[in-house]
């Protein structure tokens, strides 16, 4: 069962799973949050875990940055280790007066102006929804756990927003849409789990707000984001 990029046996990979995109990320859940963990992949230093969260087995995997990683490793995991569903655990930047560091947002949808989709089987779309069953869970979890969450559309970029003038680079997209957050892994990700009939869903933790550098530490960014992580996991065991 092992592949280019995971050399885990499918037996060890959980149905269910939680994806940050650094390596770092995934040993902080399963050191603090996972019981039985184990290591079950290496490859490339992409460490990933498996353990049992209230008693049910999770995998945390980590997609790396932008839509090829996310696509390489969602498409190997629904399509050849049998994974049911996928909640992607990001930091994301935000232009958006109504949120502040360290909001928590679930995307219902994503926007993008990469050629993922026309790459790889020729469609032309720029636009994606989140899977509404598991979202749907994730906001009943967050209600439960008096967790602030904030629901709408994101953009998923191919560039790192810090690196570009993001007033022009925002005129690319509809002005009439109300976006929380951008980031660069969610549309790959929900692209991905629509081809092969898997359910996906993102949170993002703002930790950029853009055009005022205010902004968290990389430490912060890795062992600061407990709200998502546990709204995550709570959702994700829910039957």
């Amino acid at each position: 069962m092992p592949t280019a990029h995971i050399e885990a046996k499918k037996e060890d990979i959980a149905k269910k799973v939680l994806m940050p995109g650094d390596p770092l990320r995934c040993k902080y859940i399963a050191d603090n949050f996972l019981t039985d963990v184990k290591i079950v992949n290496n490859v490339r230093n992409m460490t990933a875990y498996t353990g049992f969260y209230n008693g049910e087995k999770i995998t945390v995997f980590p997609s790396g940055m932008g839509i090829p990683s996310v696509g390489i490793y969602s498409y190997e995991l629904y399509n050849i280790y049998d994974v049911e569903e996928i909640i992607r655990i990001g930091t994301s930047g935000s232009n958006n007066k109504n949120l502040k560091l360290l909001d928590v947002v679930l995307a219902d949808s994503a926007y993008t102006m990469s050629s993922f989709p026309k790459a790889f089987d020729g469609d032309n779309i720029n636009y994606i929804e989140s899977d509404k069953k598991l979202n749907q869970k994730i906001i009943e979890t967050a209600k439960a756990k008096n967790i602030n969450l904030n629901v709408g559309p994101i953009i998923t970029s191919d560039i790192f927003d810090p690196y570009i003038d993001f007033t022009k680079y925002i005129k690319n997209y509809d002005s009439n849409i109300d976006y929380l957050a951008l980031e660069m892994e969610a549309f790959g990700l929900f692209y991905i789990a629509k081809k092969f009939n898997k359910k996906a869903a993102a949170l993002t933790t703002i930790v950029d707000i853009i055009g005022t550098h205010e902004s968290i530490s990389s430490s912060d960014r890795q062992n600061s984001l407990n709200d998502m992580i546990k709204l995550a996991l709570d959702a994700i065991t829910l039957s």
